[in-house]
This record gives C-alpha cells, sequence and structure tokens, in this order.
C-alpha cells in the first residue's frame, strides 16, 4: 500500500533533508510541499495526504494553527510534529490541536523514520526527549478522581481516543453510528472531568492505556 506524505517547513533545505530520509521507504510517496503554515492547509485539502510532517515555526500560520485546521478538515489524515522546541506547553497544545506524533530535528535521523511508521498505523509516537515532557507532566499532576465506574463502551471508547481516532473512525471500529459514539465520549469526558483531549492522553499514560514514548 502506498502511503502519501505531506511535508511542511519552510526551509527548503530541511524539505529536502526529510526528502532524502523518507525515500528510503519505496512505499512512502511524497505527493507535496509546503513552506507555510496557509500553504499546508491547502496543500493538505488539495492532497489528501495520509500524513503530514509538520514545523512550528512557520510564517503567516504556524504549525500549531495549521495543525488545528488540518485535523479538524481531514480527520484521516495525521500529523507528525517536526520542532527544536521543547517547551511542555507547546507540546499540550499540539497534542489538544490533535497531533499524535512530535520528533525533534535535532533527533530526526534517528527517531524520523520510525515515528512515520506509527503515525501511519494511527498511533502515538513522542520522541525521547518530548516523552520526558510528557512524563514530567504526568508526574507533576495531581491524579483525578475517577468519577464513577465507566461502562464497557465508554472504557472502549476511550482507548480509542487515547488511540488518536476521531469519533467516526471510533463508531467504525464499534460497529456503532457516530451519534451513539459522541454520547459515549461525552459521557467519559463528563465522568472522568476531563476538558480538552490533553488532559484524556495524560490519563491514558498514567493508567498504561497507551506508552509515553521509546
Amino acid at each position: 500500500m502506498q502511503h502519501r506524505i505531506l511535508l511542511a517547513d519552510d526551509h527548503e533545505i530541511v524539505r529536502k533533508g526529510l526528502r532524502a530520509i523518507l525515500a528510503a521507504r519505496p512505499d512512502w510517496e511524497i505527493c507535496g510541499e509546503a513552506s507555510n503554515g496557509r500553504e499546508a492547509i491547502d496543500e493538505a485539502k488539495r492532497l489528501l495526504p495520509d500524513l503530514v510532517i509538520m514545523d512550528i515555526g512557520m510564517p503567516g500560520l504556524n504549525g500549531l494553527g495549521a495543525t488545528r485546521h488540518i485535523i479538524r478538515d481531514l480527520p484521516g489524515t495525521e500529523v507528525l510534529i517536526l520542532t527544536m522546541h521543547q517547551s511542555e506547553q507547546i507540546v499540550w497544545e499540539l497534542l489538544d490541536a490533535g497531533a499524535r506524533g512530535f520528533v525533534l530535528k535535532s533527533d530526526a535521523g534517528r527517531d524520523l523514520i520510525a515515528a512515520t511508521e506509527a503515525l501511519l498505523e494511527h498511533k502515538l509516537s513522542l520522541s525521547g526527549k518530548i516523552s520526558e515532557i510528557v512524563l514530567r507532566a504526568y508526574l507533576s499532576t495531581t491524579p483525578k478522581p475517577d468519577g464513577g465506574t465507566l461502562s464497557v463502551r465508554e472504557q472502549e471508547t476511550l482507548e480509542l481516543l487515547a488511540e488518536g481516532k476521531s469519533t467516526k473512525e471510533i463508531a467504525e471500529a464499534l460497529h456503532i453510528s457516530v451519534k451513539t459514539a459522541e454520547t459515549h465520549r461525552s459521557r467519559l469526558m463528563k465522568k472522568l472531568k476531563f476538558r480538552n483531549i490533553a488532559e484524556l492522553m495524560r490519563y491514558a499514560v498514567r493508567k498504561g492505556i497507551i506508552a509515553p514514548g521509546p
């Protein structure tokens, strides 16, 4: 199966470097490139890639804003963040926006292939130093009360949300309607007192539902 990948970075030399690394896999096609956030959104809508590899610091619209738009408009597309930043706030903002993978630019040569493989399988992937940020946040956060026992369907919904699945994908996986999936999601968020997906991700790491990274 051929997977289509869009590269979004404002430096041409970085895009060339990414191409060189990803060329090792014949089943991966670089279907397009973008040099700013607005262009990334437009190209993603036009090309419908399976994965967007996104820089954060781009002109016009940064990677965070572009990620929000792409995940909202193209729920089947994954976003892998390529960044020099190690800010906890930025990491959680990007997780909340829908990004499910992070690779530090300094680690790209070592981690990019594995991260790309993971996201193309709709799995979470955090570069080593980024996973440390997530763990530090978890250790410094007072655990939330469970707020009640989750039903089997709510537990299944929680696990699928933690894997980065959209409501539509959850409905398909559980063989239920989208409306029912939305109800399960709403109930579990209320029971566990989550305000957003970032909080759900922290809970999933704490409970061992997902691993924080290698």
